[in-house]
């Protein structure tokens, strides 16, 4: 009975770790999709500034001014791999990459349903162990 509850105890704590890694990747998925939405959104002030200052990111908070010469964008297609594309085109891209963040989302929510209904079915399953 003792090693019972111990291998119970055991997996119960192995769920949790993987419910815990789950809301993990569930909140880094969201936070991805908030970041690609307000990229979305920046890309429509973008429209007709040709010529407008802006202050341009250097990197980890630092700005420089700069000047918008035309509205092509060079965007990182993967692998290192920059390609020239028009803001219409770039937004088409961030859209694409909302929509397979938001099914991964959909699967981690999926996932952590089942675990749940596990994690449940194991807990009713000891409960009428001690009782019998």
């Amino acid at each position: 009975m003792e090693k019972q509850q111990q291998e119970l105890m055991i997996r119960l704590q192995l769920f949790d770790q993987q419910a815990q890694q789950l809301q993990q990747q569930y909140q880094a998925v969201e936070q991805a999709m908030i970041e690609m939405g307000q990229l979305n959104f920046g890309l429509d002030d973008l429209k007709n500034s040709k010529d407008k200052e802006i202050m341009a990111s250097f990197g980890r908070g630092i700005f420089v001014k700069a000047k918008i010469l035309d509205e092509d964008l060079v965007v990182d297609v993967g692998g290192k791999n920059f390609v020239k594309k028009d803001i219409e085109l770039t937004k088409k891209l961030i859209q694409e990459q909302i929509k397979k963040l938001n099914e991964i989302k959909n699967e981690i929510e999926n996932s952590l349903k089942i675990l749940g209904e596990e994690m449940t079915k194991i807990i009713e399953r000891s409960q009428g162990e001690n009782f019998a």
